[in-house]
């Protein structure tokens, strides 16, 4: 089955429909681990209006999307890239923790919860910040 699917994959349209759905796929399954440890159920907060929440939702989106990004462009195989998604989405979510462990003033999912603005674009900052550095050791 492997060997179907690479071949396949050597195709560029199968590759670009590939990495697409590895995307996809990894988006779902890291942004539902990220909603298992946030105090607040992103997307009735960002239904709610709560910009946030969007911010650093859309923070975690962009951060592991350019993880992605950065293992494609490197050369990765479909198989590597998936490998570097869950290595940087396990590097994202340990600065998340960091994050919140580092502000001991207060809490970063209450604040991000209340629509505090001001955490919700640092948290923005942190994921796409550190994306780049997880996706610059990665190429």
């Amino acid at each position: 089955m492997q060997g179907d699917i690479d071949l396949l994959l050597d195709h560029p349209l199968g590759a670009l429909l590939g990495y697409f759905t590895v995307a996809i796929l990894g988006l779902v399954i890291f942004l539902s681990f990220f909603e298992m440890v946030t105090k607040y159920n992103c997307w009735d907060e960002i239904r709610k209006g709560n910009l946030a929440v969007a911010m650093a939702t859309g923070g975690k989106i962009f951060g592991i999307c350019n993880i992605l990004r950065f293992s494609i462009q490197a050369g990765a195989s479909i198989y590597e890239t998936m490998k570097w998604s869950l290595v940087g989405f396990l590097l994202l979510l340990l600065a998340y923790f960091l994050f919140e462990f580092l502000t001991p003033v207060f809490s970063i999912d209450d604040e991000i919860a209340a629509d505090n603005r001001a955490v919700g674009f640092t948290a923005l900052l942190i994921s796409v910040s550190l994306s780049y550095v997880i996706g610059a050791a990665i190429s």
